[in-house]
């Protein structure tokens, strides 16, 4: 079946019927989304690339976890790796405000990961890739092979894993590339889960935090205050900033790895991040 078969098929289970053409938006190495209008306005079908395919069963899961911070799906086919949502509206960057509407996203955002931390298992189980500070030592050695320079920091970075796992606040979802192209104007719901991973949740900020700065980073701990002092909270933030480079390197190696031609521009992503770790200075990573 055709996308724009099961497309129409999916409308009809739902009431609905296509009323325009089903155009391709973006096409890129982790997949292609096409929209078209229809009778109750316009929707997006997202075909993943098989590596990062999770997607599409991760949004029902995501919906019945946190009903008010994603869409709900039309339809998911994870068997054909087809996703149907209805559309969201504009974004936050499509806001001029300075910023102020991401702030006061991010305890929500907290709120939609603290629902996630009870169901680590579901996340696993609908294929979301593992980077818990357990197995963050061994995802360091496979990000190795592409920067082989980084094994002189091995050491160092078992210490970083292993400061995170004794971390109070849980593992749950990290979005791995959290910003304002990713939430929608209502500062309530977020989308585009491709990257994420099953981690620490402040690995998220590594992202948020370059156009929130301090600000960003305070709203979003307020989320978790009531799990440590907000020292400790800051010390997780710090460790998780950097094992996200490892994590956001190998998210990136992910998406490209389906056709690295396809996207040239992006070829150098997870170098970029793993050369982080060799600055003289890793700790405080942009």
């Amino acid at each position: 079946m055709t996308p724009e078969a099961w497309l129409d098929a999916r409308l009809a289970e739902a009431g609905r019927r296509r009323t325009g053409p089903v155009t391709v938006v973006k096409r890129r190495a982790w997949g292609t989304v096409r929209r078209a209008d229809t009778d109750g306005g316009p929707v997006w079908l997202k075909t993943p690339a098989p590596a990062v395919a999770f997607e599409v069963a991760l949004y029902p899961l995501l919906h019945r976890l946190a009903p008010a911070r994603v869409l709900a799906p039309i339809a998911a086919d994870p068997e054909r790796g087809r996703l149907l949502l209805p559309d969201g509206g504009p974004t936050l960057r499509e806001r001029d405000d300075g910023g102020q509407a991401f702030l006061a996203a991010l305890p929500r955002y907290a709120q939609l990961q603290r629902a996630t931390s009870r169901a680590v298992p579901q996340l696993l189980a609908a294929g979301v890739t593992d980077m818990r500070p357990s197995v963050l030592l061994q995802r360091f050695d496979e990000a190795a092979e592409l920067v082989p320079a980084i094994r002189a920091r091995r050491s160092w970075f078992a210490d970083v894993a292993a400061a995170l796992g004794a971390s109070a606040v849980p593992a749950g979802l990290d979005h791995a590339d959290l910003h304002e192209g990713n939430v929608f104007a209502d500062g309530e719901r977020f989308f585009d889960w491709g990257d994420s991973v099953v981690g620490h949740p402040f690995g998220s900020m590594l992202v948020a935090l370059r156009r929130g700065g301090d600000a960003a980073r305070d709203a979003y701990l307020d989320g978790f205050t009531d799990l440590a002092p907000r020292a400790a909270l800051l010390e997780d933030l710090r460790h998780a900033r950097i094992a996200a480079n490892v994590i956001r390197a190998l998210t990136w190696q992910r998406a490209i790895a389906a056709d690295p031609r396809a996207d040239p521009a992006f070829a150098d992503g997870p170098a970029v991040h793993l050369r982080q770790l060799l600055e003289p200075d890793p700790w405080n990573c942009p």
